[in-house]
């Protein structure tokens, strides 16, 4: 008997969620299928069922990843920021970004990969920049490129004074940045 249509979207979202949570954690040379699938309770034959390969998995990790955050993330700019340059979202072990977490990882990967973190990083902006469907300026780049290297830098430090200076650092900076947009 067939499964389900939900069913299968499910087992696909377990996937995907496990993917997710590995791949940010340890990045993609040190995870494999038998462990994105041992972590998402199935076996790695219907792994298979619902990706061609590791890095179309990848791929989709990063984008479902970013669509979780990104229904967490708070409408006004402020908030945005400073829950992002946050010790709490630094500690995540689910929903963490992609962006700051796979940055260093992401330039030795395929094209497909680069594109899902390129409209990632975009779509972030967009947000950043306060203002909806328009390309983001300069400032909302800056600030983009402030919280995300913070955050990746801040997860490299094991100081965990040294670690608040550079969040708060990153902070002040990406809101001076975006002073000027409506909240």
């Amino acid at each position: 008997m067939p499964w389900s249509s939900t069913r299968r979207a499910e087992s696909r979202d377990r996937i995907l969620f496990s993917a997710e949570r590995l791949f940010t954690q340890s990045g993609f040379d040190q995870v494999s299928i038998d462990q994105v699938m041992q972590n998402a309770g199935m076996t790695r034959g219907a792994f298979y069922a619902h990706f061609r390969s590791k890095q179309e998995l990848y791929s989709e990790a990063i984008l479902s990843a970013a669509w979780r955050m990104g229904a967490q993330h708070p409408t006004d700019v402020e908030t945005l920021i400073r829950g992002y340059l946050s010790p709490e979202h630094l500690g995540q072990k689910k929903g963490s970004c992609p962006l700051a977490f796979l940055v260093s990882d992401i330039g030795q990967r395929d094209q497909p990969v680069r594109d899902s973190y390129t409209k990632v990083f975009s779509a972030l902006a967009t947000k950043v920049s306060g203002v909806p469907d328009a390309e983001p300026d300069a400032a909302a780049l800056r600030a983009l490129v402030l919280m995300v290297g913070g955050v990746a830098v801040a997860r490299a430090l094991n100081d965990p004074i040294l670690v608040e200076r550079v969040l708060a650092a990153c902070r002040e900076g990406a809101l001076s940045e975006t002073a000027s947009v409506p909240i």
